[in-house]
């Protein structure tokens, strides 16, 4: 029994260092984007009118789906939560949080250098990830309210959407319906890649290995989340 377990265990640890290596991978690409979007459905986007709500659902799913910045900082959020209900709240705060800057930004037109923003997002990951390490409590004695963090950074990846979205200069017919279905799918995706992240943590923290390999799991979050800083921050000084 005990091999059985120790295999699982070397198994579960080898999955989520190989699927860290390859995030971190992708996010150190030249042209990395946060926020990118396939060339196919950028044209899609530009090209379409009127409401057209089962498409802007599949891409809302895909977006969040194939989002590494986003899979990341949730990753990091739900780390220590074990109660589906803890995970419920600050999925929707995140929820709220990207939803509304989302949609407030492409109906306002605001727009910011996304660069900048996509920057900020990697530092969401980067602060979760010290979150999770106790790392504000052992240096300044405090710990920061981790539910008003989850919806301010929500805010962030909303806004830094919604920056990419205007740049596409979406059709103005149907605007209002299609963004409400991309805010759908978005949801939809977010609960699909959760499932999947629950599913592997649930194996994962069966085994001992769990406590042992935290602080490494969180220290390759962070590696993540610097790497998407810098490279946010190269683009931005050579833009």
């Amino acid at each position: 029994m005990i091999s059985i377990t120790q295999s699982r265990s070397t198994a579960v640890v080898r999955i989520l260092a190989l699927a860290a290596v390859l995030l971190i991978f992708l996010a150190s690409g030249a042209e990395a984007w946060a926020h990118n979007v396939a060339e196919g459905d950028k044209g899609y986007i530009q090209e379409s009118s009127g409401t057209l709500i089962l498409p802007f659902i599949y891409l809302g799913a895909k977006h969040m789906v194939t989002g590494y910045d986003h899979l990341l900082f949730l990753f990091g959020v739900i780390f220590f939560f074990y109660r589906l209900k803890d995970v419920g709240i600050y999925v929707t705060l995140f929820a709220i949080g990207h939803s509304t800057t989302l949609l407030f930004g492409v109906l306002t037109g605001i727009t910011a250098n996304a660069y900048l923003i996509d920057a900020i997002i990697g530092l969401s990951v980067v602060y979760k990830a010290l979150d999770n390490l106790g790392a504000f409590q052992r240096w300044f004695g405090f710990q920061p309210n981790t539910k008003a963090a989850t919806l301010i950074f929500g805010f962030f990846h909303g806004f830094g959407l919604a920056t990419k979205i205007i740049e596409f200069e979406i059709a103005e017919d149907g605007l209002v319906p299609n963004l409400l279905a991309f805010n759908v799918g978005v949801e939809i995706g977010q609960l699909l890649a959760l499932g999947a992240i629950l599913i592997v943590m649930g194996f994962w923290r069966r085994t001992q290995s769990f406590i042992r390999h935290a602080f490494a799991a969180n220290t390759l979050l962070m590696t993540a989340g610097f790497m998407l800083v810098g490279n946010q921050l190269v683009g931005f000084a050579v833009a």
